[in-house]
């Protein structure tokens, strides 16, 4: 089961990032701006709980069907009361994991869902010691 590598949101350090406030075109290019007229600090824009919100750097690739992949971070809300659907953080049996959360008819049990076709659903039952650790919000990727 991939492992995920755990640590706290910090908020006491602003990252003021310029940025492009007119947006840019992912269609036809369009003129350059001039200058970046607005700032951004990230911190504000991926964290709602500096509390309840943690890092995790993802090991392996059961999700990369959802678009996550092996080294991503991802943000968790440890607050978020998680849904049918939700992806995520899950503390099973001793190890942490990153998977879809999905409750079954009865609303008591459920499966975790890989997206990836090499790997199984992990159906929960009353034996597992399970508990959904925290609610993916967000992934942050390095392209180079």
């Amino acid at each position: 089961m991939p492992r995920l590598h755990i640590f706290s949101a910090c908020l006491d350090t602003i990252a003021a990032i310029p940025y492009a406030d007119g947006g840019i075109k992912a269609g036809f290019p369009s003129p350059a701006q001039d200058y970046l007229t607005e700032s951004i600090d990230l911190n504000n824009v991926l964290i709602r709980q500096q509390e309840t919100t943690f890092y995790a750097r993802v090991d392996g690739d059961s999700m990369s069907g959802a678009g996550i992949f092996d080294g991503d971070l991802v943000i968790i809300d440890k607050a978020l009361e998680p849904q049918s659907g939700d992806l995520v953080a899950a503390y099973l049996d001793g190890e942490f994991t990153l998977k879809k959360f999905v409750m079954d008819d009865s609303g008591q049990f459920g499966w975790l869902v890989p997206a990836n076709p090499r790997f199984h659903a992990i159906r929960l039952s009353a034996d597992d010691d399970f508990r959904v650790w925290g609610v993916v919000t967000g992934v942050i990727r390095k392209l180079r």
